[in-house]
């Protein structure tokens, strides 16, 4: 590739990771909040990389003759750097047209980010297996009990004093509906390193009309009965009695707690 056109890049990727992580919160949608740091030293380093490479082939100008001719000895051994010619003869010096392609990924941060995840993910994969847990904390005795949807899946399934039952319960999350089945799912994505690893919970709602897919709610309810309290074989399952819409959190790929 041409050097103008390397620089570019290197250039236009490093504005791209800048506007992504320091001056908007497009990053949230493909890593985890602890790795933004990291994004925008590396594009504060993409950048000092491509002001450096073009700072570094500029040729100051000079009224001396030998200085005239050294720099257009210079320009012609930048030329034959740039032209690769193979054993065959052919000229490699053109920039292929598969490596215009590296510039998408640097202008769709600054012009068109990627949409995030969301229910048509959730709809595509299982749910995302709790953590073992053997001791449990007793429920507090406010009402409705603000849980994450990990938390509650794991009540239902693991605790075998059975606390949960009959509690009332309030979580947040986004719908993901379940055509051809009784209910809908209020579902979290969760992060553990970036969008690639992605892994969604879900518990489902009875007992409320779905919202549209990806509606951020927070429901109110208790569990849905079925199978045997605290025991794998319990269902992640709620019975609504409020589902109220709410604005989607700036870090939505997080398991977190109600949002009211």
């Amino acid at each position: 590739m041409k050097r103008p056109l390397q620089v570019t890049l290197l250039v236009l990727s490093g504005l791209g990771l800048l506007h992504a992580s320091l001056f908007t919160d497009l990053s949230l949608r493909f890593v985890k909040e602890g790795m933004r740091p990291m994004l925008v030293a590396s594009g504060v380093l993409l950048l000092v990389l491509g002001v450096a490479e073009a700072w570094s082939h500029q040729k100051p100008a000079s009224g001396d003759g030998h200085d005239h001719e050294d720099a257009e000895a210079d320009a012609d051994a930048d030329a034959d750097a740039d032209r690769h010619v193979d054993a065959h003869g052919h000229d490699h010096s053109t920039v292929p047209r598969i490596a215009w392609l590296l510039f998408l990924p640097a202008l769709s941060l600054l012009f068109y980010a990627p949409p995030a995840l969301g229910a048509y993910t959730a709809a595509r994969e299982a749910p995302k297996a709790v953590t073992e847990q053997r001791y449990f904390d007793p429920l507090p005795a406010t009402s409705p009990v603000p849980l994450t949807l990990t938390q509650f899946t794991s009540r239902v399934q693991q605790d075998h004093k059975r606390d949960i039952g009959g509690r009332s319960v309030r979580m947040t999350g986004f719908v993901t509906p379940d055509k051809g089945a009784d209910g809908w799912y209020l579902t979290r994505i969760i992060f553990t390193c970036c969008a690639a690893d992605a892994q969604s919970v879900k518990v489902r709602i009875h007992g409320a009309a779905a919202l549209p897919a990806n509606t951020w709610v927070t429901v109110t309810g208790t569990w849905h009965p079925g199978g045997t309290l605290g025991t794998s074989s319990a269902p992640a399952a709620l019975d609504a009695r409020t589902v109220k819409k709410v604005a989607k959190p700036v870090n939505a790929y997080t398991d977190a707690l109600p949002l009211f």
